[in-house]
């Protein structure tokens, strides 16, 4: 394992129950709230897959699991991605805030014994989905939306949660057409984003 990542078992150890274990996880590095958060995204997701007929259980683990590359800080996030060999796009250099879903995915492997492909997919893109993504990627995806960790309500929200009961690709375009309306004022333009929503579009 990566130094790396042996540095952030640092006063914690895996149990084996998931949830218990992301909660403590990022509850000892000092991320009470992003704890929360990810207990919320869990149940959002699998309410969510329970509705659409899917598993349950990768769609809660893909909600603990989402952020739980929070301890690592934004201003190492573009190190600690190239030296665990990870592919950075040239927008995540120029923003490595949100390199935190790719890096989710070691850390999710080494650290919580995480094997899963969809599960390790869904929380390696729920920031900002990507084209072709799995029904548990969209799940994962549209629970982050859902549960914000923001004070408020989104404003898509209600827009979202009425297009889920069509489908999740229907949801996942209405975020996504949110983003893209303000894209002139985001950091970047994520290329994952861009095609996923032109994608979605074309498909409407």
């Amino acid at each position: 394992m990566h130094p790396m990542l042996v540095s952030l078992t640092a006063g914690w150890h895996r149990t084996g129950n998931l949830a218990r274990d992301a909660d403590a996880f990022l509850r000892a590095h000092g991320h009470p709230g992003t704890a929360e958060h990810s207990g919320a995204v869990a149940g959002v997701a699998r309410n969510l897959a329970l509705r659409l007929g899917l598993d349950p259980a990768p769609a809660f683990a893909g909600g603990w699991l989402h952020d739980i590359a929070a301890p690592i800080p934004a201003s190492r996030r573009l190190e600690a991605a190239l030296a665990l060999g990870l592919e950075v796009l040239p927008e995540e250099r120029a923003y490595p805030m949100i390199l935190h879903q790719k890096l989710a995915v070691p850390i999710a492997r080494h650290l919580f014994a995480v094997e899963d492909p969809a599960i390790l997919s869904a929380i390696g893109c729920h920031t900002t989905l990507k084209p072709n993504a799995a029904p548990l990627d969209m799940v994962v995806f549209l629970a982050d939306k859902i549960a914000w960790d923001q004070p408020g309500a989104p404003p898509y929200r209600n827009a979202l949660l009425s297009a889920s009961h069509r489908s999740l690709e229907a949801a996942c375009l209405v975020y996504l057409t949110y983003l893209w309306q303000q894209r002139e004022s985001l950091a970047v333009v994520h290329p994952w984003m861009a095609a996923a929503y032109h994608a979605l579009s074309a498909q409407a």
